[in-house]
């Protein structure tokens, strides 16, 4: 029952994401020939060449790579794909009807990237795909894992955009298309790693004692011991480790230099934390 349940809830969370991305494509960047990249991409090319719909042409080229994804990726993750491509394609027709929110290039690069960008988060996090060039990389990788999928994407997408700019015959389209797909990655960044970031901390001074006992009084957060020793000066330290808010950074810092002048210092970016007082 719990896996039923999951499982329509990421059915709910796909359609939902899918029908985001299709808004923001219908109502943004289709109507100033702007391009998201894969095949949406080259189905908006044929868009403006042949009027031909632009969902209908994303679920034909989508046809080769579903019969890959079925016989490499298994039958719940195809049919979850299946679903949230028919309903991006379709979303796509429905939406194109309506009237677009802006014409401004600028505008439409920008707000389409935003809200494309959370529905593919939104599909990608209920493990779905709207099919494209994203579903296309990942069976590649899955024949040749030394093959980085991101770099198959930004390959894939910059031939998109060289397309748009070759058959609608305006450089300035192909530029702002790569600010929708800039922010749409952007998107995908904030969501998947969030924009609350944590710092990690490392202290090292002969007041680690007196330093750790500060940090977990003032600041409320816990410190970890890690034992070192210096290569050049032949010396054991000990570290002082910790994880904490952005906030908190330059509270631990300006304490540990009250405490130890020298005291060296390091701050590294902590994209996710998991455990007491983070994500569980």
């Amino acid at each position: 029952m719990q896996n039923i349940k999951k499982q329509i809830k990421e059915y709910m969370i796909a359609i939902l994401g899918s029908l985001l991305a299709a808004f923001g494509t219908s109502l943004f960047l289709l109507p100033n020939q702007l391009s998201s990249g894969g095949f949406s991409g080259i189905a908006t090319v044929l868009y403006y060449l042949f009027h031909i719909q632009m969902g209908t042409t994303i679920i034909v080229l989508n046809i080769p790579v579903f019969i890959l994804a079925y016989m490499r990726e298994g039958k719940e993750f195809f049919f979850k794909t299946l679903v949230s491509t028919f309903v991006f394609s379709e979303g796509i027709d429905f939406f194109e009807k309506m009237e677009p929110f802006t014409t401004d290039k600028i505008l439409a690069s920008v707000y389409g990237g935003v809200i494309i960008g959370i529905g593919l988060a939104l599909v990608f996090k209920a493990r779905s795909s709207t099919g494209g060039t994203d579903l296309l990389a990942n069976i590649i990788k899955s024949y040749h894992h030394e093959i980085s999928v991101g770099n198959i994407l930004q390959i894939l997408d910059i031939v998109v955009v060289l397309l748009n700019i070759v058959f609608l015959h305006e450089i300035e389209i192909g530029l702002y298309s790569a600010i929708s797909i800039f922010i749409i990655n952007k998107m995908l960044d904030i969501i998947f790693e969030g924009i609350n970031f944590s710092k990690m901390i490392y202290i090292i001074s002969d007041q680690y004692e007196k330093i750790s006992q500060v940090i977990c009084q003032e600041v409320k957060i816990g410190a970890t011991g890690v034992y070192g020793k210096g290569i050049y000066t032949n010396q054991e330290k000990m570290l002082i480790l910790c994880v904490a808010r952005r906030r908190h950074i330059i509270k631990i810092r300006e304490l540990a230099k009250e405490i130890d002048s020298d005291a060296f210092i390091i701050i590294m970016d902590a994209r996710e934390v998991y455990g007491l007082g983070f994500k569980n």
